[in-house]
């Protein structure tokens, strides 16, 4: 039976989703899970890789002694807003960087060890040129 031209995206999308749930998972179980062999999978995990779907496998802590904060920056017209998001990414504690569309001009998640050090990564981030104003929000929970 040939396979129709959706169904390896579709199937792409399915492995996307249980490494999502658990990047963990073993090869050979998305294999039996999908129906495909285990090589399969491997070829279409490299493809990801390789084509940059997937970015990067990471470990996620569940540390219940950290801080977390969503901060939202308003960027200068006149200074690009890719500049100051990239300047935002070094600073220590920023977790992940958004350029949005909206009322602010890029979103930020800080998290770090305790609410000083998250208190010192949104100051770093006022500090950088280009940056006018922020709203920082704390996280209390996540909820999965």
């Amino acid at each position: 039976m040939k396979k129709r031209q959706g169904d390896s995206g579709r199937t792409d999308e399915l492995i996307l989703g249980i490494l999502a749930q658990d990047a963990r998972t073993p090869n050979t179980d998305i294999a039996q899970m999908l129906g495909l062999s285990e090589s399969a999978v491997r070829r279409r995990i490299a493809n990801l890789v390789s084509n940059g779907r997937i970015l990067r496998f990471t470990v996620e802590v569940d540390d219940k002694e950290s801080s977390s904060a969503i901060t939202w920056v308003s960027v200068n017209p006149s200074v690009p807003t890719r500049q100051v998001s990239e300047k935002i990414r070094g600073v220590k504690g920023v977790e992940s960087v958004w350029e949005t569309a909206g009322q602010f001009d890029v979103a930020v998640l800080v998290r770090s060890a305790n609410i000083v050090a998250v208190n010192a990564a949104i100051e770093g981030i006022r500090r950088i040129d280009g940056v006018i104003s922020t709203n920082t929000t704390m996280i209390l929970r996540t909820i999965r």
